[in-house]
């Protein structure tokens, strides 16, 4: 791989210069802006998603749907733990160097990157996280996977990557995420069912609220009494 990107006709190069030429363009708080985002930024903002999705589905699903969903927004991080350690010898093996070492002219925004680039963690790490998250709720999913496209953009804008290193990313998560989703969820499913059935640890799938729409009862609300005396009413039926 590194010895195709060595050569400054190849597309992945020419369109590593057109990205990264963008940022010797931009005005240099927004390259600030862009290096926090590509390194840390976008990450943290997938993480949320994953958090908001696991309080919309327990505070609106009912028990079933609320455990597979569960399910999988647990399988979300877990892909994206998967697929790194899944990435450690890919790196090893194809030993690309960062494309900085090899090109003149980059705009490198981050500094002190001395391990390889194929393929690209950050990329791995964020398609995993939003295609798993997707396997649990579509919208959120679909969210978080516009999030990790732009995290692969963002680090190919920084100059630490070559977009076929992001592309890389993108696949290998997409594949770990999805191909292994059956297996995971089959594990998850009955163990977040358990921990919804036990004491506590019910209201890590189901809200208080849910139950109180959906099972008034279970939570101290009368239901209404249909064709019986008003509360309050007295022996004859009327209001005390």
């Amino acid at each position: 791989m590194a010895v195709l990107a060595s050569d400054g006709s190849n597309p992945d190069v020419g369109l590593l210069y057109d990205i990264n030429g963008l940022a010797k363009a931009a005005p240099p708080w927004f390259d600030r802006v862009m290096e926090f985002a590509g390194e840390y930024g976008i990450v943290l903002a997938m993480v949320l998603v994953v958090l908001w999705c696991w309080w919309n589905v327990r505070r609106r699903g009912a028990f079933g749907d609320s455990v597979s969903a569960v399910a999988g927004i647990v399988w979300a991080p877990l892909a994206a733990g998967i697929a790194l350690l899944v990435n450690i010898p890919i790196r090893g093996f194809v030993e690309r160097p960062r494309p900085f070492r090899d090109h003149q002219g980059l705009d490198v925004l981050v500094a002190g990157k001395t391990d390889f680039s194929f393929v690209s963690d950050h990329a791995t790490l964020a398609m995993a996280l939003g295609v798993g998250l997707f396997v649990a709720h579509r919208r959120f999913g679909l969210a978080a996977i516009g999030l990790a496209l732009l995290e692969g953009f963002a680090r190919v804008y920084m100059g630490v990557h070559y977009p076929t290193d992001v592309i890389g990313g993108f696949a290998l998560g997409t594949a770990v995420a999805l191909l292994l989703a059956p297996l995971a969820l089959a594990v998850l499913t009955p163990v977040v069912s358990a921990v919804a059935r036990s004491g506590r640890g019910t209201r890590l799938v189901r809200s208080r609220r849910a139950d109180a729409v959906r099972h008034p009862e279970a939570v101290g609300i009368p239901e209404p009494r249909v064709g019986g005396p008003a509360p309050g009413a007295g022996r004859n039926g009327l209001a005390a």
